[in-house]
């Protein structure tokens, strides 16, 4: 008979805010599978990753999203953004990988003179465990970065005005400082994710974030 060892299991809980070109997505992936982050896998299984980015809020394709919803859809983003926290807390025992949240939504709804005060969202997440990574690069390296995503991007006139992200850029890291959740800076000029991951993972170690005593 084999007797399985009974342990805590790795749950964090990680928001990776920044503007575009900054490896947001291709870090959520290596985090989803680092066996120090989210513990050692034999095999692939459906881990989630999530995003305020999805356009599901609408019947048509890249329509409104959690960040850039009008304000028609006000309601229904704030209901959504009370749904994903309420399942977080259901399933705190878990680990959740979010790519892009309300610090994208804050920074965005400003742009349109729309504040959206996320403090009863954050006091909601905090004792879950969750901890912001701002990913953001040098400006003068959004040039590089440009031209290796248009070498995949359908819609490359998106990054016509790389001012546009370094304002973003700024807005974002203003946001996350106000906010109420632990914040790790991480630059990504030049530095492959590999490397970030594991900038990552120690930083989540060094905090004590990866498991969760309550």
């Amino acid at each position: 008979m084999i007797e399985h060892t009974p342990h805590r299991p790795l749950c964090p809980k990680v928001i990776l805010e920044g503007t575009r070109l900054t490896k947001k997505t291709e870090l959520a992936f290596a985090l989803n599978e680092h066996p120090r982050f989210v513990g050692p896998r034999k095999y692939r299984y459906h881990s989630p990753i999530i995003s305020a980015e999805w356009s599901g809020l609408t019947n048509e394709a890249w329509g409104p999203s959690l960040i850039d919803f009008p304000s028609v859809h006000e309601g229904k983003a704030m209901e959504t953004y009370a749904t994903w926290a309420r399942l977080f807390e259901l399933h705190r025992y878990y680990s959740w990988i979010v790519d892009r949240f309300h610090l994208s939504t804050q920074v965005y709804q400003a742009r349109r003179a729309k504040h959206i005060d996320f403090r009863w969202l954050e006091s909601r997440l905090r004792p879950l465990g969750f901890a912001v990574v701002f990913c953001h690069r040098e400006p003068t390296s959004f040039r590089q970065a440009r031209e290796e995503r248009l070498t995949v991007s359908g819609n490359p006139a998106q990054y016509d005005d790389l001012s546009v992200f370094v304002r973003e850029q700024e807005d974002l890291l203003g946001a996350a400082i106000r906010g109420g959740l632990p914040v790790l800076e991480l630059d990504v000029t030049d530095r492959g994710v590999e490397e970030l991951a594991d900038t990552v993972v120690d930083w989540y170690e060094r905090q004590n974030l990866l498991k969760l005593d309550c």
